[in-house]
């Protein structure tokens, strides 16, 4: 059976719950405001939410972890400082022909390289033991199968927003992309000119204070210019309200078990779960504490995770197969129906890849918990300007695309309890 023949007037009930998410999106935004990782508002956040899962679901917890905030993006301040340091060292090298001084700026860029790739690309908490810790909070709810459990689905938003991504809002793609990546690149060039420096000392020593080095040293010490203003890349002050990343998800995901629950619909052999996690904003810590604590006992049954991540941009409708910047695969099967349960709602849905960034897929898919993650958004890649500004509030919501979203997941979900993963 399809969700639109589950019940009668299935448009008008589907318009119901994607007014009562825009709802809820704004009591949240308006009553708790902004919620970064581990404050006092991100879990009166997660508590709203765990209140609204238990008018639908037979089962809700809140669960507590530790998280750091300020590691994510610490790599940002990190570089900014070793890296000038780093050219001033290689100037002052090639000036005054000391040649140790190039191998310190070398060690200095690193240093920076190691930070950036593990925490920031690979979400590892390699940068966390050295910031100060706070506590944050998941919140699931479980709405049990009538007899026997065979498989499960979870339905994941993230609770938490972000710092305001000060370039994004003021420029946008075309002023954040040529300042990030002008400074990344300053970062390889600086590391590059080092080695060359380096090998050239021991090849060729009169390279050492030539010409050329005087033209590279000169581009190297430039480049303190571009990592001077990264340093102003986001706003610790200004925390977003977050209401489409990712308040969407988080109540979109609600909105299907309510669903369930005022429509007297309870699957025989499917489990349906509900996850709003914290702490995504700062490297997915939510989604990957839920899979430690609770990946073995959701992996009883064939589940599969979908990520619901920003639903705003009716025109970039996606399904994420490829998460993590595109280091990470998410898993073909799930992709495969998500794809599936929006061509019965009416969508022609592309796989994508998370080209600069994750979701909370990712985390599952690495996970090793045997649990099958996929990630929908609606989202401008771009970035779109609203994109972790203060422009993503309660008052720039899109109400056709939450409910396209709403009718995508509701379908696949009812294709799941009917046929399985793989039409079974």
């Amino acid at each position: 059976m399809k969700a639109s023949e589950s019940v009668k007037n299935y448009q008008s009930e589907r318009r119901m719950y994607t007014n009562y998410a825009a709802r809820a999106i704004k009591k949240v935004c308006k009553e708790i405001g902004p919620r970064f990782a581990g404050s006092e508002e991100e879990k009166k956040g997660i508590e709203f939410m765990a209140e609204e899962l238990k008018t639908c679901c037979d089962d809700v917890k809140i669960d507590s972890f530790t998280v750091h905030p300020k590691a994510f993006l610490g790599w940002i301040p990190m570089t900014v400082v070793l890296m000038t340091i780093s050219s001033i060292l290689f100037f002052i090298g090639q000036f005054f022909e000391i040649v140790p001084l190039f191998f310190v700026s070398v060690a200095l860029a690193a240093i920076c390289f190691f930070f950036i790739i593990t925490e920031f690309l690979f979400y590892k908490e390699t940068l966390d033991p050295f910031l100060p810790k706070k506590t944050s909070h998941n919140a699931y709810g479980v709405r049990k199968a009538t007899g026997e459990t065979k498989r499960r689905i979870i339905f994941a938003g993230h609770a938490d927003s972000s710092m305001e991504w000060r370039f994004t809002y003021y420029g946008g793609p075309k002023l954040l992309i040529p300042v990030i990546g002008g400074a990344l690149f300053g970062v390889l060039f600086c590391t590059v000119c080092s080695i060359i420096a380096i090998v050239m000392s021991f090849v060729n020593p009169e390279f050492i204070g030539s010409g050329a080095m005087d033209i590279l040293s000169y581009i190297v010490l430039g480049f303190i210019i571009l990592f001077l203003a990264a340093s102003f890349f986001y706003d610790k002050k200004r925390i977003v309200e977050g209401a489409n990343d990712d308040l969407t998800g988080c109540f979109s995901s609600i909105a299907i078990l309510k669903f369930l629950q005022d429509n007297n619909i309870r699957f025989e052999n499917t489990e349906v779960v509900a996850l709003c996690s914290g702490s995504e904003e700062i490297g997915l810590r939510g989604a990957k504490d839920f899979c430690e604590k609770h990946g073995k006992e959701m992996s009883d049954v064939e589940t599969v995770f979908v990520a619901i991540d920003t639903v705003h941009d009716f025109d970039f409708l996606a399904i994420y197969n490829k998460d993590m910047t595109g280091t990470v695969k998410n898993n073909a099967e799930a992709c495969n129906l998500l794809k599936e349960g929006a061509k019965i709602a009416g969508y022609d849905v592309p796989f994508k890849t998370v080209s600069l960034g994750a979701t909370d897929a990712a985390a599952v898919s690495k996970s090793g918990t045997g649990m099958k993650a996929a990630a929908f958004a609606a989202m401008d890649p771009a970035p779109a300007r609203y994109y972790h500004t203060r422009l993503d509030n309660h008052e720039n919501l899109d109400m056709k695309t939450i409910e396209a979203g709403l009718d995508i997941c509701l379908e696949t979900l009812f294709l799941y309890d009917e046929k399985g993963i793989n039409g079974r």
